[in-house]
């Protein structure tokens, strides 16, 4: 029997199989790493804004050392503060869910059913700041400028597995994958969206000041490099009722003015010269943080709890450096930290010391591995230390019945078993070659606690010279590796996935610009970092996550730290602050996202 459409038989030949041959699945507005969204398709708002909120005024905030590029983007250079404003992507996160994404640009989402592909239709309203239509065109345009090799390395890190952008149609583009990753669905929608436009007939990373064309809430008015840059919201903004957006970005301008020293901005801070301050050192907050205005109420000082997985923050051994190969100098190294003291007598008992490279969250080690966790660990059981298996792994602590003295003369032992031994007072091994190193630093208050560090140091032998560099320098040798030693942090979100290549994969440990500062090329590491990528439930990520956990901290890669589970912020009492917080947040991020003026 023949059907009378009216059609092209030829292209009722494709429409047959679009429908039979090509893999589908439903479209949807929402989607989540591995359990249900929180809100549903007729959402209003998120939890943690006020929709009602008041919009105008001024906000001033500071930024801290210099820029030189309105471009994030690339390598070269320091971007400016806030240029998340001016920027946004094809879906927007939840604040109080591990990984949920929320359509934004794209307005519904559909993953194949053989998860190799995901197909994004654009919301018809959404504009560029310049008025021009956002399209399919225009995100394939992003994504395969941030893939070049005039975009920053990170991208091509994180999106590896992202095998091409395809225009179907002017609202709709569809991400084609090499294989199946449970989040990269979910991750490529993060994916920053620009226009052609902003670019021209110049290469990519040779956009640094120009100001940028992109879709989201605000546009840069003015900018001095290396001292201010101004915000100004659009009164256009395309997506200013959607309900990821009500109640969102409620200030008319937002001014960052720049200070080469912290301390500095604090007095600048007092003084009324900026209006929010995100503190992250402990002494300032516990006897810098004081006077009139702040007894009087003008200024406000509190503490924020967040559920925040505070990763892993240590004195990095950049393992390119001979020095720092041999694992039991590494520990040796460890062993002379004592964050006892420092926390007594620098921080005020105001951090907890950092047991996991997943710290305060669900994802952390702890005992002895057991059950899916150690049947994970036992099929790189030959290429693992035993101590894996059979030693709970804790950092060292001076804490009774244990001592400095007694760490120090273990890591002494350590030293000697690795060749090295302390002739005439210095440390140094059977070629006559002396045991010495630089550490470098970006912020000059961190001086004091590297002091005692340095002294432990001394009594092994052992010679550290430590100095703070500008920012812009320390940017430029922490990205090509140029360093003995840094302090280093690794971020970790609550559902972690390719961003791990960038930090721990062997793939980044050369690659220029990664986050990947210690060097670590291990194939265990690599193996485990691609069973959190392709974990399809939350039980399996948490495992592969706990298996991770155990090997980094066992291969001894740094010094570990200290985290809080509090954001410190003071702020001049002039806002309207929504009342319920967000589980999972930058305090900067949301403040810009949710405060108001009274």
């Amino acid at each position: 029997m023949l059907i009378k459409t009216g059609m092209h038989p030829l292209k009722l030949i494709f429409l047959v199989f679009l429908i039979f041959f090509i893999p589908t699945a439903n479209a949807v507005s929402s989607m989540a790493m591995g359990y249900t969204p929180k809100y549903d398709n007729n959402f209003k708002y998120f939890d943690y804004v006020n929709p009602n909120a008041k919009k105008g005024g001024k906000l001033i905030l500071s930024g801290f050392g210099t820029f030189d590029s309105l471009n994030p983007y690339i390598l070269k250079g320091i971007s400016a503060d806030g240029l998340e404003l001016v920027f946004e992507s094809l879906v927007e996160k939840s604040l109080d869910e591990p990984f949920s994404v929320y359509g934004l640009l794209a307005e519904d989402i559909e993953l194949a059913k053989d998860k190799l592909s995901v197909t994004f239709r654009l919301n018809p309203r959404a504009r560029f700041s310049n008025g021009d239509k956002v399209t399919a065109q225009d995100v394939k345009f992003s994504f395969d400028t941030l893939m070049s090799e005039k975009a920053h390395p990170q991208f091509r890190l994180y999106y590896t597995d992202v095998k091409r952008s395809v225009v179907i149609d002017d609202q709709t583009v569809r991400f084609d994958f090499n294989r199946v990753n449970p989040e990269l669905h979910l991750i490529v929608g993060s994916i920053p969206i620009f226009s052609k436009v902003w670019l021209g007939d110049d290469d990519f990373d040779k956009v640094s000041e120009k100001k940028p064309i992109s879709s989201g809430p605000y546009v840069i008015d003015s900018f001095s490099l290396g001292k201010k840059v101004v915000y100004k919201r659009n009164p256009d903004y395309w997506a200013k009722d959607l309900p990821v957006r009500k109640g969102m970005y409620n200030f008319d301008e937002i001014n960052y003015k720049y200070y080469k020293d912290t301390t500095v901005a604090l007095e600048a801070f007092k003084a009324g010269e900026f209006e929010f301050f995100f503190e992250n050192h402990s002494k300032r907050w516990a006897r810098d943080h004081v006077g009139p205005k702040y007894d009087s109420g003008e200024i406000v000082k509190t503490e924020l709890k967040h559920k925040n997985n505070a990763g892993m923050q240590g004195f990095v051994f950049n393992m390119r450096r001979d020095l720092f190969k041999d694992r039991r100098v590494r520990k040796a190294l460890i062993l002379a930290m004592d964050f006892e003291w420092s926390n007594s007598h620098l921080f005020y008992n105001q951090y907890v010391r950092n047991e996991s490279y997943f710290s305060n969250s669900e994802l952390a080690s702890s005992g002895l591995p057991t059950g899916d966790e150690l049947e994970l660990l036992k099929r790189y059981e030959d290429k693992l230390p035993k101590a894996v298996f059979t030693e709970v792994w804790q950092p060292p602590t001076t804490n009774k019945p244990s001592s400095l003295r007694k760490n120090l003369k273990q890591a002494k032992k350590l030293l000697a078993d690795a060749g090295w031994q302390v002739k005439e007072g210095v440390l140094k091994n059977d070629k006559g070659q002396v045991f010495a190193f630089d550490f470098m630093l970006a912020q000059k208050g961190f001086e004091r606690i590297l002091a005692p560090y340095a002294r432990n140091l001394k009594k092994l032998g052992i010679e550290i010279n430590y100095r703070t560099v500008d920012a812009s320098l320390y940017e430029r040798r922490a990205r090509t590796f140029d360093f003995d030693m840094v302090v280093m942090s690794f971020p970790e979100s609550a559902s972690p996935g390719n961003e791990l290549k960038n930090m721990f994969h062997s793939i980044s440990a050369e690659q220029q610009g990664s986050r990947n500062l210690p060097g670590i090329s291990d194939p265990v590491v690599d193996a485990l970092i691609e069973e959190i990528i392709s974990a399809e439930t939350r039980e399996k990520l948490i495992i592969a996550c706990r298996a991770l956990d155990r090997v980094l901290l066992h291969n001894d890669f740094l010094v570990p730290n200290w985290y809080i589970n509090v954001h410190r912020i003071a702020y001049r009492d002039k806002f309207n602050i929504p009342k319920q917080l967000p589980l999972y947040y930058d305090p900067v991020n949301w403040m810009l996202k949710s405060w108001s003026v009274n």
